[in-house]
């Protein structure tokens, strides 16, 4: 498992506690519209750290999306999770955007979470779906220069949002410092984000609303989990899930490198970023890549030794859809992966592995390989911490001492992936839901020059799940960018009219 971990703190932009959240009592719920409690009172409820989460803050904001005014109560709160022996046993953070007016039956819900695993919702808050989202000025890639403005394309135009924070991250906390280990894993995370998700029903009568699940990396693989826990355990059916940049089965997802279907499924990823950096993209030609990579490509990477002249003659195919030289494309042996990374630093660049479009000066050219932080995720995306900080406390009225943690490395650390021998993966979720829940539809959206989550690898798993019921149940979009593709406001833009279709049924 030790081998694993490196990989793990990529994603953005993953069962003892199963009987013990099932048998929780919904714990009754104090008037949110009471007056806050006592510090002391606060204390005297939970221990430790949780004594510094305030109530639930509750307020009124207006944003205006796809050309109308949208009215909605904005609440930013905890809910709580308690133990077999009725002891809390952590607090789940979460911010809440309805819209008022609409009829709850049929207005549709959306629960939503980042991935790591141990990431806290903010990306797809403030950068997707949420009221407001940070704008990176004129860069876009400034986070110094970055400030909260409304979100045109909000997602509240036609479903309300519930933003979760899995424990360990944002806000959520264990009761006990030593706690985390009892959430920190494939099935226990499932069901204690499934738990979440029935008390939040229960508590703001939403059992009869459409329910819907958004996730992005290792949030895609936690949707599918939570929605099998949900149907299983607490008896909810969601409606659809739509997956910002899965990852939907581990042995593909960590193989680029190193076997030739992984190298395959990578390969248009490099493509789609080098036709992007010369100018050259075009459908038609990115779809040429995709099919050399599943065809010659692959075929040759997978196949006996090749000739001298077959080798240089596919070497020389490589080169002309990576840009690398047909030497360096010899010495890998056609795996250019790691290759394709590294080249840009003989010019003193490196780029991001979560868009490997986005070049920036190299901060160690002395070294022989690539070090040091991510430009994208440890770079100019870490203000969405002290962004949502001020937010929840100036705009939303939730004010605490407390630490937002946007990203807990900690819990990728300790993530329990459950049986060794075999890596995880949603596969089979994904046809089980299929199968049992007739309208179930699924909507995955990648950016094209992600090589964390790259697009190829859902192509090929959502290829290979048989069709079920009626046809156009399962798409897959992708766009310009990267993981977070959707901090560009056109990509943006696009999915959101793509998200708006797929939640009103269309083809």
């Amino acid at each position: 498992m030790r081998r694993l971990r490196p990989w793990l703190l990529t994603f953005i932009a993953l069962a003892a506690l199963a009987p013990a959240l099932s048998a929780q009592e919904q714990p009754a719920r104090s008037d949110r519209t009471a007056q806050p409690a006592s510090p002391e009172a606060i204390a005297r409820s939970s221990g430790g750290v949780l004594r510094l989460l305030p109530p639930d803050a509750v307020s009124d904001k207006e944003v205006t999306a796809a050309g109308r005014r949208i009215a909605y109560t904005a609440t930013a709160g905890t809910l709580p999770l308690f133990d077999q022996n009725g002891e809390l046993a952590a607090k789940v953070f979460y911010t809440a955007y309805v819209a008022k007016g609409a009829d709850p039956a049929r207005r549709p819900v959306t629960f939503a979470f980042n991935g790591g695993p141990g990431a806290a919702a903010t990306f797809l808050n403030f950068g997707l779906a949420g009221p407001r989202i940070l704008d990176f000025g004129p860069s876009g890639r400034d986070g110094a220069a970055a400030k909260l403005v409304d979100n045109p394309d909000t997602w509240l135009a036609f479903t309300d949002l519930v933003m979760i924070d899995p424990v360990g991250t944002g806000w959520s906390r264990p009761a006990k410092a030593d706690g985390g280990s009892a959430f920190w894993g494939v099935e226990r995370d499932a069901d204690t984000i499934a738990k979440v998700i029935a008390l939040y029903v229960a508590q703001n009568s939403r059992s009869a609303s459409p329910k819907y699940l958004l996730g992005e990396s290792y949030g895609g693989f936690r949707a599918a989990k939570v929605a099998r826990a949900l149907q299983s355990d607490q008896g909810i059916v969601v409606a659809g899930i739509v997956m910002v940049s899965p990852m939907l089965e581990a042995a593909l997802q960590w193989a680029g490198a190193r076997s030739a279907l992984g190298a395959a499924l990578h390969f248009p990823s490099l493509v789609a970023t080098e036709l992007e950096r010369s100018g050259r993209f075009s459908p038609e030609a990115l779809a040429d890549a995709e099919r050399f990579a599943m065809t010659d490509y692959l075929t040759a990477l997978a196949g006996p030794r090749l000739s001298e002249d077959a080798a240089r003659a596919l070497y020389e195919r490589i080169a002309q859809w990576t840009g690398l030289p047909v030497e360096t494309v010899a010495r890998t042996r056609g795996f250019v992966r790691n290759a394709y990374l590294q080249r840009l630093r003989s010019n003193g660049r490196t780029v991001s592995l979560y868009d490997a479009s986005f070049e920036y000066p190299d901060p160690f050219p002395e070294s022989d390989t690539r070090r040091g932080p991510d430009p994208m995720l440890d770079g100019f995306v870490r203000a969405l911490a002290g962004a949502f900080v001020g937010y929840a406390r100036d705009e939303l009225g939730f004010r605490t001492d407390m630490t937002y943690v946007l990203l807990a490395r900690e819990v990728g650390h300790r993530w329990d992936w459950g049986d060794r021998r075999e890596p995880p993966g949603v596969s089979d979720d994904l046809r089980q839901l299929l199968a049992l829940n007739p309208s179930f539809r699924l909507l995955v959206a990648h950016g094209r020059s992600d090589l964390v989550t790259p697009y190829g690898v859902s192509r090929y798993v959502l290829d290979r799940i048989p069709e079920i019921g009626a046809g156009n149940r399962v798409r897959l979009n992708h766009y310009r960018g990267g993981h977070m593709f959707y901090f560009a406001a056109d990509q943006r833009r696009a999915f959101t009219a793509a998200a708006r279709s797929f939640y009103a049924g269309e083809p």
